[in-house]
């Protein structure tokens, strides 16, 4: 019997090199190296100055504004193209000019006001980038009204963040997307299953805290980014416009690997990816 296609077919040399643009983009260098490239000191020098009750501060903060982006998930699945802005009709390409700019808006307010600026500037940002993420996926053929791809768009942002003792640090974008896998798996299976009563599932929060302890990582470095002294309101913006890039690249290369998959099988596109050297990389 002969192999099925969908598994075996090569790329083509349009979609090889669309496979290449996304390792380009989820192997591109840690969010660490581009803040500081911008703000032009190193990144852990400056967390090492944050104040002792900072990491507390950024870890509610971090819990608060993705509970605010599950909410949105939630309210918006199976509602149609009619349900608002999030779910408007796909333009040819994703906005990520006009999020760059929202999020360059509450950037300008956080450089003003630094640390004390988080609890309500974080939501916002945060809110404003999942918006981004979605519609990076829609773009990407993804329906955004179903649970997975809500989940998905979570996911991203636990994409590339890591503690410095763990082990996956350095490991790769398929390796790091299988050990977030199973818990959005579990989460969405429990979401499709009891509804919108499944908000609260053990599945769902313990995905949740799963991203935040990953997303809370990259926070912490934006913060730091911000406690430059006398930073600024300009350089606030520039940090958080860094800051939400570094997600739409995530974003970009996650949700077109997803679309080749859907063509040729998961199998056929890790083989592929495993083949494309990227220069500058992590």
């Amino acid at each position: 019997m002969e192999p099925t296609p969908i598994i075996t077919s090569p790329l083509t040399p349009e979609d090889f090199a669309a496979l290449s643009r996304a390792k380009e983009a989820l192997e591109s260098p840690t969010l660490t190296m581009k803040l500081a490239s911008v703000i032009g000191a190193p990144i852990e020098k400056l967390m090492g100055r944050l104040p002792g009750a900072a990491q507390e501060k950024i870890d509610e903060a971090t819990q608060l504004a993705l509970k605010k982006c599950l909410q949105i998930a939630l309210r918006t699945l199976g509602k149609g193209a009619s349900a608002g802005s999030l779910l408007a009709p796909p333009p040819d390409k994703p906005s990520n000019l006009l999020h760059k700019l929202a999020v360059a808006t509450t950037g300008a307010a956080g450089g003003a006001f630094g640390l004390f600026a988080l609890p309500v500037e974080l939501p916002v940002t945060t809110t404003l980038m999942f918006r981004s993420i979605c519609d990076i996926a829609r773009s990407e053929g993804e329906d955004v009204h179903r649970v997975d791809t809500q989940l998905q768009c979570l996911m991203v942002l636990g994409m590339g963040g890591t503690r410095r003792d763990d082990d996956n640090a350095d490991l790769g974008y398929f390796i790091v997307r299988g050990a977030l896998a199973q818990s959005v798996s579990r989460a969405t299976s429990e979401i499709t299953t009891k509804g919108l009563a499944g908000h609260g599932s053990t599945a769902l929060l313990k995905f949740l805290q799963t991203i935040a302890s990953r997303f809370s990582v990259q926070v912490s470095e934006q913060v730091a980014a911000k406690s430059v002294p006398a930073i600024g309101a300009v350089l606030g913006a520039m940090v958080n416009t860094v800051f939400i890039d570094h997600f739409q690249q995530m974003a970009h290369g996650h949700f077109t690997v997803r679309r080749l998959e859907r063509q040729y099988g998961t199998a056929a596109v890790e083989r592929a990816y495993q083949t494309i050297e990227v220069m500058g990389g992590r």
